[in-house]
């Protein structure tokens, strides 16, 4: 091994053990509730929970995905994501977009974010990328479309229409990746922002900083099938941690099936197709394990991504994350 490599691989396992050790000592701090939307195919995802992640494809990418969460209930939560990213030329840096809008019962967010990541590159396709992400979020809940009870009609909570709230925020992240291996943590909303509403005297939470860890690894079975594991830990004050596994296997590099549990909501099956063409089409089935089963007919998750290889260099085909 060269001396160049050697104290690349110094530097890289420093970097490591730091960033494990700032997520443990915040993990007793920390808990997590549903603000922020939930999403089964994360590991394909990633750009819009850590910003790091952006240039990550080795080329232009659009991702699309729909997520119908508990179908069949009035005003379920509804979200829709477009992302895009691309490397320099270089490689070195990365940048992205991301539109999210995000209904949940009467309140709509329409979000817009810009990505931007520094990579260092340890050879043999390894990478430790530090991103930094900042948008706004156009917030909006219709209250007077809320059906009160008798006792509550004439609550000021209650009266009104808070409309186009504009509200700022950034974040930070960092991602390590490489063939078959990736580990990032991330919080994309560092600013509790709040609701404030003089004419009652109301103030409220709109936005709670969320904390995110995640990792996932590839290794084959056999010479057609690879198994690949991973994890997402979600984290915010305020309710218990919560935590994504899942366990897919890639047949003969061409399709993903697998399953997933969510720790106190959900069990599901997920499922990829890979074409040659750069085109991918995902979709994720969660069945409800919370007290809302049999309440609804749980949750469907769409996903179509597309890669443009436009800079020449030689990129793992399928990419794995």
């Amino acid at each position: 091994m060269s001396e160049k490599n050697i104290k690349s691989n110094k530097a890289l396992k420093k970097v490591l053990v730091l960033t494990f050790m700032l997520c443990f000592m915040a993990l007793p701090r920390l808990a997590f509730s549903q603000q922020d939307p939930m999403y089964t195919q994360y590991m394909f995802n990633t750009q819009t929970i850590n910003p790091a992640y952006a240039g990550s494809w080795g080329s232009f990418g659009f991702l699309v995905l729909s997520r119908m969460q508990w179908v069949g209930i009035d005003n379920a939560p509804l979200t829709n994501t477009f992302s895009f990213q691309a490397p320099t030329k270089n490689y070195k840096f990365g940048y992205g977009i991301n539109l999210i809008q995000d209904r949940v019962g009467r309140e709509n967010r329409l979000g817009l974010f810009g990505d931007y990541s520094y990579a260092i590159d340890f050879d043999n396709n390894r990478f430790l990328r530090f991103g930094l992400k900042a948008g706004f979020t156009n917030y909006s809940n219709n209250l007077n479309a809320y059906t009160l009870y008798p006792d509550d009609s004439n609550d000021p909570l209650y009266m009104g229409y808070k409309h186009s709230l504009f509200i700022p925020n950034f974040g930070v992240g960092i991602h390590y990746d490489s063939e078959r291996f990736y580990i990032g943590v991330s919080s994309p909303k560092l600013l509790n922002n709040r609701i404030e509403n003089n004419d009652v005297n109301y103030s409220g939470y709109a936005e709670f900083r969320h904390f995110f860890l995640s990792s996932g690894f590839v290794f084959n079975v056999y010479d057609n099938i690879k198994f690949k594991p991973t994890f997402l830990a979600k984290l915010t004050s305020g309710a218990p941690v919560e935590f994504d596994f899942s366990a897919n296997f890639l047949f003969n590099e061409k399709m993903w099936l697998g399953a997933m549990y969510r720790t106190g909501d959900a069990v599901g099956a997920i499922a990829q197709w890979v074409f040659d063409n750069g085109l991918r089409v995902g979709y994720a089935y969660d069945f409800s394990i919370s007290q809302l089963r049999g309440m609804h007919f749980n949750t469907h998750e769409i996903m179509l991504s597309y890669e443009l290889q436009i800079v020449k260099q030689a990129i793992v085909s399928p990419r794995y994350f």
